[in-house]
């Protein structure tokens, strides 16, 4: 286990400000300081690892409980149920900051925001093409083998 001091950690010890929304005995929430929207936030584990392999099954748990309990309290203020829920899940993933955390948005109708799939812009369109299922049967089994 990492004990990297990050700057989730400054923020947990209380070293750095933040606009908390919740807290657990293992996690914390508070509003992300450059949000895609409005109630962007982010929910972090108090153990400071990069990947959520990382974390104890205890602090993963405690994790995704922190996620719906912070769900819970933006769905009423943003009367929705729909939430974008992401993690960069290391430096390759687009996570800037080397401590795991969840990124929750709330999703309104008509709020601007796209789906994950905005990330690949390039990429074929859902249904556009046929499934290249050989290619699949192929990766799958490449992936297993790798792992034997």
């Amino acid at each position: 286990m990492s004990e990297s001091i990050t700057l989730f950690s400054k923020i947990i010890n209380g070293d750095i400000p933040c606009f908390e929304i919740s807290k657990g005995d293992n996690w914390l929430s508070f509003l992300d300081i450059n949000p895609r929207r409005t109630g962007h936030t982010l929910v972090v584990p108090y153990e400071p690892v990069s990947h959520l392999a990382e974390l104890s099954s205890q602090q993963l748990s405690d994790l995704w409980e922190g996620v719906i309990e912070t769900q819970k309290l933006l769905s009423k203020f943003f009367n929705t149920s729909d939430f974008l829920v992401g993690v960069h899940d290391g430096t390759l993933a687009g996570q800037e900051i080397p401590h795991v955390h969840i990124h929750i948005i709330p999703r309104t109708k008509g709020d601007g925001g796209r789906s994950l799939l905005a990330c690949w812009p390039k990429a074929p369109a859902i249904g556009s093409v046929e499934p290249d299922f050989s290619a699949l049967a192929k990766i799958q089994k490449e992936i297993q083998d790798a792992n034997t």
